[in-house]
């Protein structure tokens, strides 16, 4: 098993890991952190939560010497995460003689970045237009820079900074050694690589490796309109603290003001706070003032929080890769964490996708009993419970448990309910029970009216039969 003893660091540096309670390196840290030291350019496949500001930070570090331009920068695609890597830098460095790591994006006064810049800072941590802003005034000079991070490169590109990228990287000294760290290595980020990089060495984590080992992965079964149902039963059942991840900003905002409304301690994080909202609300989250973060993925990409138990897939992604970083927010530093996702009966391929893009297991669990009354109630959801054809399935016993003929439930169907004949589909006697189907525009009829009716002298029960999702195939 390695250990960072291995690595042959300074004392410092080692007092520092030893202070931020690191016990082993992770990974892509036992990959990266020996070539980085040796000087090779290198692309490194790893996700936020694998411990890769500490791949690159360490070696940085480690190579560091100090003078009134940079050393060293690192780009990177948001604000949230320029200020956690500066925040990992200062502790990695803790122990070292006035090691000067500035943030540099906007949001933050720029006049005190500039008189930073003119004292001198060793590391630069910044995102591309505050950078670009910077250089254009004059302010920063990279004419000195030894070691280049493009971190979360992947999501850089996806964010429209290609141009901007390039820019900078114009402007940068060679040679230098660069250091390029993406969740995924599209074809996009190769080329950069090919035009910047010198006989990088690639560094891929292992698909089995991709989704943390101590996040448990399940499923619930549930229907649209009963995922807020869902929801609130997880949170009274669990008490976590919680990232819940929706796939619009109008969602967001929908699902944070009814939990509000259920007396939750809920937040809201999307692109159209401002900048002192955002990070005000992620502040009251890391604080626990706030138990529950409802985002969006664009919000959340590169978050690095501290003790999120539960991720809940309030609405399961199309792409398999923004999955895995949806559940990278838990089951970390050793801790053990749930990711939780909502399926409904049309989302099944998704969940299939997931499957096959190679992440662990993840098993089929009932939504919790909570314990308690239930704050919303479950509604019967016919347009998610209906086949492709529309159709909703149903069940009816006459008496003590007797199926019903065939011409009587018709006979109940078309006389006594009006329900047209071309609503109404295939009828099943079985030994127990009738099953029947009905078109979704009917089935509330069906469900609160039936039961007032008799079958000869026997009392009718009606219920619905829940579609069950195909299995999943996990190979």
């Amino acid at each position: 098993m390695a250990s960072f003893q291995d690595f042959g660091l300074r004392e410092e540096i080692m007092k520092a890991i030893e202070r931020m309670g690191f016990v082993e390196p992770t990974p892509v840290q036992v990959e990266t952190i020996p070539l980085i030291m040796k000087g090779k350019d290198v692309i490194a496949q790893a996700q936020t939560g694998t411990g890769k500001t500490a791949a690159f930070g360490i070696p940085i570090l480690e190579a560091l010497t100090k003078g009134v331009k940079p050393f060293s920068l690192i780009l990177v695609p948001t604000r949230e995460l320029g200020a956690q890597v500066s925040d990992e830098l200062k502790k990695l460095s803790h122990f070292m003689d006035d090691v000067r790591v500035l943030p540099v994006y906007g949001g933050r006064s720029i006049d005190d970045q500039m008189d930073a810049l003119r004292k001198g800072v060793d590391i630069v941590v910044g995102t591309p237009g505050r950078i670009i802003d910077h250089l254009r005034r004059g302010t920063l000079s990279l004419s000195e820079i030894e070691m280049l991070v493009l971190d979360e490169a992947d999501r850089m590109l996806d964010m429209g900074f290609i141009e901007d990228i390039e820019y900078i990287l114009a402007r940068t000294k060679t040679p230098r050694q660069t250091l390029l760290f993406s969740a995924t290595i599209p074809q996009a980020v190769r080329e950069i690589a090919s035009r910047h990089m010198v006989d990088p060495v690639t560094v891929l984590i292992g698909e089995e490796q991709l989704v943390l080992p101590t996040t448990k992965q399940i499923y619930f079964n549930i229907e649209r309109k009963n995922k807020i149902w869902a929801l609130c039963r997880v949170l009274d059942a669990y008490h976590p603290k919680a990232m819940v991840f929706v796939q619009t900003k109008a969602m967001v905002d929908i699902v944070t003001k009814r939990l509000v409304s259920y007396g939750y301690r809920a937040a809201a994080l999307h692109g159209d706070l401002t900048q002192a909202k955002r990070e005000k609300v992620l502040e009251d989250f890391r604080e626990g003032k706030t138990a529950v973060l409802v985002a969006t993925d664009v919000a959340a990409r590169g978050l690095d929080i501290e003790g999120v138990t539960h991720v809940i897939n309030y609405d399961i992604p199309e792409d398999p890769e923004i999955y895995v970083h949806r559940i990278g927010r838990t089951g970390r530093a050793g801790k053990e964490g749930i990711a939780i996702t909502f399926i409904t009966s049309k989302e099944v391929h998704l969940l299939r996708k997931i499957n096959e893009f190679g992440v662990t297991e993840i098993t089929k669990e009932e939504v919790p009993e909570s314990g308690q009354k239930d704050v919303v109630r479950r509604v019967m959801d016919f347009e998610d419970q209906a086949d492709m054809f529309g159709m909703v399935l149903f069940k009816v016993v006459a008496g003590d448990g007797e199926p019903v003929e065939r011409g009587t439930l018709l006979e109940l169907l078309h006389r006594k309910l009006r329900i047209p004949e071309i609503a109404v589909g295939n009828i099943n006697v079985l030994k127990d029970r009738t099953e029947f189907e009905v078109h979704k525009d009917s089935a509330k009829k069906v469900l609160m009216e039936l039961k007032g009716l008799r079958a000869g002298d026997k009392r009718l029960r009606v219920e619905l039969v829940h579609r069950e999702l195909p299995p999943i195939s996990m190979q």
